[in-house]
């Protein structure tokens, strides 16, 4: 996208978020569901702030940020007016303290010691913070998140937790080369999402099912995921400088 004037990048900005919306309409209805039924969320990591301010004139209404010191960096340029801001990439326990109270919602809470972490500073502060809980789906090496083993002592566990709301799951699936083999990943995240809202847990309310990107939204969707974190589809290649 280097390559492309300002103007040019904000009319391919407005064309994918009208195919992007299309997308998820369709998805949404062929799973039974109604197109409002399934939130997109821009993924702004290396975005520069006037075409996420672009995108959100345009109608999005969710951003996610990967890292905290970007986030803060560009929250002053930013207007979110109508628009909520949430973390999705890897939290270490000592960045907790600076964005508690800065976004809606923590995505990737992938220890008991984050979440204890995130409850304690949101109680210093006055707030109870939203936190997804980060499910190692692909069981990958690579991957942050817990094991589909472990998820639910772990969340009635971080239930426990004074400062924190468990409002639902989020993954990052692993690469798959086929439709099945994504599809199955997905089916099992809501399989995880549906048993563990059916227990009805104090201060566990699974209403947000965070799952799929750019390469696989549609597939998460047709499996059940309410939220889908798209960025390249929106914005572009990224570019790393």
């Amino acid at each position: 996208m280097e390559w492309l004037s300002d103007n040019e990048r904000y009319a391919a900005i407005e064309e994918n978020l009208k195919i992007i919306n299309a997308d998820i309409a369709e998805a949404a209805v062929k799973s039974g569901r109604a197109a409002d039924d399934v939130k997109l969320m821009a993924v702004t990591k290396t975005v520069e702030s006037k075409f996420i301010n672009h995108a959100i004139g345009k109608g999005i209404k969710l951003i996610g940020e990967n890292k905290v010191q970007e986030f803060l960096l560009k929250e002053p340029e930013l207007d979110l007016t109508g628009c909520k801001a949430h973390l999705i990439g890897h939290l270490q326990s000592n960045k907790v303290k600076k964005i508690v109270g800065k976004v809606d919602t923590i995505q990737s809470v992938d220890t008991v010691s984050v979440a204890k972490e995130i409850g304690k500073r949101s109680l210093e502060a006055g707030i109870t913070t939203n936190i997804l809980l980060e499910v190692n789906v692909g069981n990958e090496e690579s991957k942050f998140g817990f094991n589909p083993d472990e998820l639910e002592e772990r969340a009635c566990e971080i239930a426990e937790i004074g400062g924190v709301n468990v409002s639902g799951l989020m993954c990052v699936a692993p690469i798959c080369e086929k439709e099945a083999e994504i599809r199955a990943i997905f089916s099992n995240m809501h399989r995880m999402f549906i048993d563990i809202g059916a227990k009805k847990m104090d201060n566990i309310n699974m209403s947000v099912l965070s799952m799929g990107m750019s390469g696989d939204y549609k597939q998460a969707i047709l499996e059940g995921a309410n939220l889908v974190r798209v960025g390249s589809a929106i914005f572009g290649a990224r570019i790393y400088r």
